[in-house]
């Protein structure tokens, strides 16, 4: 790679092209020669090329008898290091994850304080906004309150409720009516997207990869713009070679021609350097690049036929611009602004854009959201994309069963799939899991290693015929006849 670098640093400067592989066969860098003395660089290279290569590269010439050797100076005695104590940082903020209350939402905040009630954030910020349009008095605020508190109250789950079983049916029965449609218009003809059970089943088995990965790209400056949005729209798409030129292989030369296509590379808009960078950029390249005319040549180091096809297939692969895995990017407008959509995801990339606003780009890849953006927002991703994939079958499911579904794959840290590889897979019923696949082996490993069921949960106890603990099965009833007669006395 250095020897590469040499090489096209030194043919940019003018130097020739057999000069400068000469130079770097010998293992010098542009710095070197600055302070290599004239008669050994003349061992490489004639005295003219010498003398020519140091004024291209605005070197001296220097003689072997000008060289003074430098002194190295004595070092001073190391004098014992005091410990210094470790200084506790006093700079260090802590940031808020969640905003203060306004003074609407305080006004409720202290009714509910002298009621003794507690409510949800949410249904306060709702609250004072209703108090803010409507002026309630204290009186009327207070009586508003307290119904508000009386229905909170109706809808709160009892305790030992199965609520596992509930969002089960609720989320399993809409989802025998949904179509295995498989792909659907994501905004623009252009591109389709995975949706109805089929992307359901993706969220839910937590895949690495989706059939139809996409982003939902949102701009900075000038999304209001179409032309604007163009033009980051194409530096966005992945360009690869052979979408803008055609590679020939020259064998009588031993070199690799690139023809290209100007009116690709306009609508590109791109230019010839462009092309070179990108191919002296990329690090598997171990050839020469140069122009020749309105074409671009490679020479291979070696000058045989295996390292002839290893460059022309390294040239073909070669990304000249764009992110990697953007196959495709088309702009719609949304109501006042104008939004990319891209066959394809790298969030990772994509947020790194000068032109892309990170706060609201996304992606439907759930695993890489958890990677780039971690557990909390893969949390979230999972809530919308099954909350997206339901609606748009008009399919209605309270959003809370849904987000103990979310709950489930992500409070461990890492996305779970909810299938024998991920929740139920790793359920500490030996019962249960051999309940949901593979039976037999979930047995036999259980057997061999002496593995203890406590029958704690519902699938164990259904499985040995015994009251599940949920509801009524969670409590002991115990009756005393002589506390019973007591009482009748």
């Amino acid at each position: 790679m250095a020897r590469k670098d040499t090489v096209n640093a030194l043919i940019r400067r003018g130097v020739s092209a057999k000069v400068s592989e000469a130079i770097a066969n010998a293992n010098f860098k542009i710095g070197d020669l600055k302070k290599t003395p004239f008669e050994i660089i003349c061992r490489y290279v004639s005295e003219e090329d010498a003398q020519d290569l140091l004024n291209k590269i605005g070197a001296k010439k220097i003689r072997l008898g000008e060289i003074q050797p430098v002194a190295k100076p004595k070092a001073a005695p190391r004098e014992k290091e005091e410990k210094k104590p470790k200084v506790r940082r006093t700079d260090l903020v802590i940031p808020k994850k969640v905003k203060d209350l306004t003074a609407g939402e305080k006004k409720i905040a202290e009714v509910l304080g002298k009621k003794g009630y507690t409510l949800p954030r949410k249904i306060i910020e709702e609250l004072a906004q209703y108090q803010g349009n409507l002026k309630l008095k204290a009186k009327d605020l207070e009586k508003v309150i307290d119904m508000v508190v009386e229905q909170y109250d109706i809808h709160t789950i009892d305790p030992n409720e199965s609520i596992g079983i509930v969002s089960a049916q609720s989320i399993g029965e809409p989802g025998t009516q949904m179509t295995m449609r498989t792909f659907h218009y994501a905004g623009v003809a252009e591109i389709s997207v995975t949706l109805g059970l089929p992307r359901l089943i993706e969220i839910v088995d937590a895949r690495r990869i989706p059939s139809t990965p996409m982003m939902t790209v949102y701009l900075k400056d000038g999304k209001d713009d179409a032309t604007h949005a163009k033009k980051v729209a194409s530096t966005l798409e992945e360009t690869g070679m052979l979408d803008i030129a055609d590679v020939n292989t020259d064998v009588d030369g031993m070199k690799i021609v690139i023809i290209l296509n100007k009116k690709k590379l306009q609508e590109k808009g791109m230019s010839m350097d462009n092309v070179v960078m990108a191919l002296k950029k990329e690090r598997r390249l171990k050839a020469v690049v140069e122009r020749d005319g309105d074409n671009i040549t490679i020479k291979p180091e070696t000058a045989t036929f295996r390292k002839l096809q290893q460059v022309f297939e390294i040239v073909r692969e070669c990304r000249i611009r764009g992110i990697e895995g953007i196959k495709k990017a088309v702009i719609k407008k949304v109501d006042d602004e104008f939004v990319v959509y891209t066959e394809g995801s790298n969030l990772a990339k994509m947020l790194e854009h000068d032109d892309v606003d990170p706060k609201r780009t996304t992606t439907n890849s759930i695993i890489e959201i958890s990677q780039v953006l971690g557990i909390e927002a893969a949390r979230k991703s999972i809530i919308d994309e099954a909350a997206h994939t339901l609606d748009e079958q008009g399919l209605t499911v309270d959003k809370r069963h849904i987000m103990l579904v979310a709950d489930m794959m992500s409070n461990d840290g890492d996305v779970k799939a909810i299938g024998r590889h991920g929740i139920s897979g790793r359920k500490s019923s030996v019962l249960a899991r051999a309940a949901f696949e593979i039976t037999s082996t979930h047995l036999l490993k259980a057997g061999i290693t002496g593995e203890t069921d406590h029958l704690d949960g519902v699938a164990e106890n259904i499985i040995v015929g015994q009251p599940v603990t949920v509801g009524t099965g969670a409590v002991n009833l115990i009756y005393s006849p002589a506390a019973a007669k007591k009482k009748r006395d």
